[in-house]
């Protein structure tokens, strides 16, 4: 069954970094810049570490041009 995930992502941070605030949300920092979806592939990257899936079983459902975004944990 598949986990959805809400994350306020913060592109161009000093560090990457994440921060469960609630059971489905994440505050994510990113180094990233918000160029060609780089930013939504490092917040993927950083949620499967969080989640201790592959990150490629992280898949962005909403909000590709948003700080926020949903994405769906399969």
């Amino acid at each position: 069954m598949p986990q959805w995930i809400h994350a306020r992502v913060h592109p161009g941070a000093s560090q990457d970094r994440c921060e469960q605030t609630a059971p489905d949300r994440f505050e994510v920092w990113v180094r990233a810049k918000p160029v060609e979806g780089r930013a939504t592939e490092a917040v993927a990257g950083l949620i499967g570490q969080a989640l201790h899936v592959p990150a490629s079983r992280v898949r962005l459902r909403r909000g590709a041009h948003s700080r926020t975004k949903l994405f769906e944990v399969i």
